[in-house]
């Protein structure tokens, strides 16, 4: 089957136009760390930047849980129900009601831990003001963007949102003392852009929120469990590992390990990332027409996300010094060495991106979940085993091998599906 015959002009079009909105804001939240890192590592310091990560690192559990997988899940339910209002504006209920509740009692969770491990009560603030990022996350319908294709308005909020917040820490954080003001700067704009975002999808879309009765907000969590019980797992060993090397060892080396994380996941997601959002919604609608199609399509897309992993890896490799000197103002060795180990991960992930995705296109988000449980149980105390052993890197270490667990796992259970797709 031809390219041509694969995908149609008037889907290059969609997915084009949605992918280029996507890269446009990740084009900046890709240069602007690089701008503003360098600036804050020698402001306030190695030892406050690794303390705000590992507070980052809690609050992104927060994330998890007011997402609650609605990222998928109800971007591939908006996407299918098209422009029928009354469901639209259900949905949409749900799933808002759905996350303001999930962030009211991860708030009291957070008092919870501040108020009974000693750890958290002696940087209170930095946790609180922290926190800010789960409001705004809740707020920002960016699942329904995506759903209606119409990733244009994430990126202007995003862009300008992150723009003025670039210029508030250049302005504002002039000393060691100012690194309060990191995170309730991050929270503030995450909760202003939430805000605006909320009020485009009202105004553009016409939206009505209705009160929701039990049982259509019961609904949406069972679509959304398996997919939740997915992204928890996943993060069960990609977000602890920032947060165990936090707990056993110190702030600087968190510092210098979150750092290198951070640059390996831009790597890993730019503009991998901006790319799969925006062909998952139509990739949805191919497969429920033709899943032979959907299929080729799918391996097609790969096999081309794979050939530039393997093209940009090792250029990224021999130049890891120039990237953390450019991003970190100081090629940290520490920085270099975890950064060259978690290359090798990217490349299991990137090789893995779009045959994940396609299980949740095929509606197979048990077997999804199946295989990040399976890695969570496996990974997640090989964390802890190797940080124990090895320090920093014992972390790198044990990215590499749960991510090459994943992407063989998964590449015989879609081999399995496209078999059984073609008749074969």
């Amino acid at each position: 089957m031809s390219a041509k015959h694969i995908v149609t002009h008037k889907e290059r079009k969609i997915v084009f136009g949605n992918f280029i909105s996507l890269t446009s804001l990740q084009s900046i939240n890709y240069i602007l760390p690089l701008v503003v890192l360098p600036y804050l590592i020698r402001i306030i310091g190695m030892e406050k930047f690794g303390l705000i990560a590992f507070a980052q690192s809690l609050v992104q559990y927060f994330l998890i849980v007011t997402d609650y997988g609605f990222s998928l899940s109800a971007t591939r339910t908006i996407s299918l129900i098209g422009e029928h209002k009354q469901k639209t504006n259900e949905l949409f209920s749900s799933v808002m009601t759905v996350k303001l509740i999930f962030s009211s009692i991860s708030f009291l969770i957070l008092c919870g831990l501040i108020f009974f491990i000693p750890k958290f009560k002696a940087d209170w603030l930095v946790y609180i003001l922290s926190f800010g990022s789960v409001i705004g996350s809740t707020l920002f319908p960016v699942w329904f963007f995506q759903g209606k294709e119409k990733m244009n308005y994430i990126a202007v909020v995003n862009v300008i949102s992150g723009l003025v917040y670039a210029v508030c820490i250049f302005i504002f954080i002039n000393s060691p003392e100012d690194f309060l003001l990191v995170p309730f700067l991050n929270s503030l704009f995450s909760v202003t852009s939430g805000i605006l975002g909320l009020y485009i999808a009202f105004r553009k879309f016409r939206l009505e929120f209705i009160f929701q009765k039990y049982d259509s907000i019961k609904r949406e969590l069972k679509t959304g469990w398996d997919i939740f019980i997915s992204i928890l797992s996943i993060n069960a060993y990609t977000t602890t590992r920032i947060f165990a090397v936090g707990l056993l060892t110190n702030n600087v080396i968190t510092g210098y390990y979150s750092l290198a994380e951070k640059i390996a996941n831009y790597i890993q997601t730019f503009p991998l990332d901006s790319f799969t959002r925006a062909v998952f919604p139509r990739i949805s609608n191919v497969f429920l027409k033709n899943k032979q199609r959907a299929t080729a399509i799918m391996y097609r897309i790969q096999d081309g996300i794979t050939l530039g992993f393997v093209i940009s890896l090792p250029i990224a490799y021999l130049i890891a010094p120039w990237i953390i000197k450019l991003a970190c103002g100081t090629a940290y060795q520490e920085v270099v060495l975890t950064l060259r180990l978690l290359l090798a991960a990217v490349f299991f992930v990137g090789a893995n991106n779009f045959k994940v995705q396609f299980l949740l296109v095929c509606g197979k988000q048990d077997l999804y979940a199946k295989i990040h449980i399976g890695a969570a149980l496996i990974g997640l105390p090989l964390i802890f085993l190797l940080i124990y052993h090895f320090s920093y890197m014992g972390a790198a270490l044990a990215t590499i091998l749960t991510e090459a667990g994943v992407f063989i796992v998964t590449s015989i259970a879609v081999e399995k599906l496209a078999r059984k797709f073609s008749g074969r």
